[in-house]
């Protein structure tokens, strides 16, 4: 038994370190290209910095290639191993394929571990310093320092929003006013908005079109409009260059924090303090009613609260993503050994093939959990965990089944 252990044991183990540096090099490969490349055209890097540039990727690769390569390795090995007759030679000795797989099934387990760690941090960090440094290389930091997607707190006093955000130019901008660290005592909202950097005078300049405010007070709103405000705010670039990662480049503990700090803002609060929101409004030039009507202020107030239901759902998406992603290697090998016993042939291509289509069928799953981030009512934070379930159960049956020889 322990011959046959550790015979299994090393040839999956041979199988899965080739396949998963061949499937990393295919998604590197893509990623150099899309990335790396133009910086080498423009004669913008060195081949050391090109090095740099490959090795911050890796881990990144990694992340998606270990769940391709233990399905493709289980499909081979025991698809090798049972059409050589190995697998009806050692149920001849009285081994089960339960007993001849748990081995396999234990490394599987291992290979969750150190899924785990790429997917929730190793992978995020570095693929964060590799945008750093493609960013440093470009000398632009306009989406660094407002990342698309996210709420940024870095400025007291102040959370700004930016749905998109390429290369300064920015869509659909929230400005929030706070009182007390978490209270909201005005909010601007504008279709567009452009950002600048001016590193000399060491300042952000941000450019609303169309933009609308509401402040909030304890003896009546108040509401204004502005065709074209500029927005001035003194920072120290130097340093805050990219610290500020998107959702889909955080660790899970970034993940948690952001999910903590959007929680804890309060966009119904009613400010204490209505010199403060004056002189607000002879800074920004707004043209301002005084009278703002209780459907004026229901209506930014819901907008506020469904741009940050849907940022906390992206923010919840990503976290379950990662962990869930980390399990992957478990349900493809139950699914992988008693289809590779299934097929019962040699040839490398069905195999590769087999495991290419399984891990479509996965990563559509987790891609329709990401692209509903935008519909918290349809809970996508649950939907990433369905190809787990699916292939842990369909797998789970296939190999009580094949145990048995039916």
């Amino acid at each position: 038994m322990k011959t046959l252990h550790k015979y299994l044991t090393g040839q999956v183990l041979a199988a899965l370190l080739l396949t998963v540096a061949v499937f990393a090099f295919v998604v590197l490969l893509m990623n150099v290209l899309k990335d790396v490349l133009p910086l080498i055209v423009g004669g913008q890097v060195s081949l050391g910095l090109v090095l740099k540039a490959i090795g911050l990727l890796m881990p990144f690769a990694v992340v998606y290639a270990l769940p391709m390569g233990f399905i493709t390795a289980t499909l081979l090995v025991f698809g090798r191993f049972s059409a050589d007759h190995e697998l009806t030679a050692a149920r001849a000795g009285g081994v089960s394929l339960l007993a001849l797989s748990s081995p396999v099934v234990l490394l599987s387990l291992l290979c969750c571990c150190l899924s785990a760690w790429f997917n929730m941090d190793l992978g995020p960090r570095s693929r964060v310093e590799f945008l750093k440094l493609k960013s440093n290389l470009l000398g632009s930091l306009t989406a660094a320092q407002i990342p698309e997607g996210r709420f940024i707190r870095d400025f007291p006093g102040y959370v700004f929003f930016a749905e998109k955000n390429r290369a300064g130019e920015m869509e659909n901008v929230m400005i929030y006013k706070l009182e007390n660290g978490t209270n909201v005592s005005g909010q601007i909202m504008a279709p567009q908005g452009k950002l600048e950097i001016n590193h000399a005078a060491n300042q952000l300049l941000i450019y609303l079109t169309d933009a609308r405010a509401i402040y909030f007070r304890e003896n009546g709103n108040t509401v204004g409009s502005s065709r074209y405000l500029p927005w001035l705010l003194s920072t120290n670039l130097n340093a805050q260059q990219f610290t500020k990662p998107k959702v889909s480049d955080m660790t899970f503990l970034q993940l948690r924090q952001e999910l903590r700090e959007l929680g804890q803002l309060n966009f119904a609060s009613e400010s204490t303090n209505p010199a403060a929101g004056l002189a607000d409004r002879q800074r920004l030039t707004l043209t301002l009613s005084t009278n703002a009507t209780p459907t004026e202020t229901a209506a930014f107030q819901r907008a506020a609260e469904q741009v940050r239901a849907g940022q906390m759902e992206r923010v919840r998406v990503a976290m379950h993503r990662q962990v869930a992603f980390s399990f992957a290697c478990f349900g493809f090998t139950l699914v992988g050994i008693p289809l590779g016993i299934r097929v019962h042939r040699r040839e490398t291509n069905i195999g590769i093939f087999i495991a290419l289509l399984l891990v479509l069928v996965y990563y559509a799953f987790i891609m329709l959990g990401e692209s509903l981030a935008a519909h918290p009512e349809l809970a996508p934070h649950l939907i990433v965990w369905v190809p787990n379930f699916l292939f842990q159960a369909v797998g789970a049956g296939l190999l009580w089944r094949a145990n048995r020889g039916i």
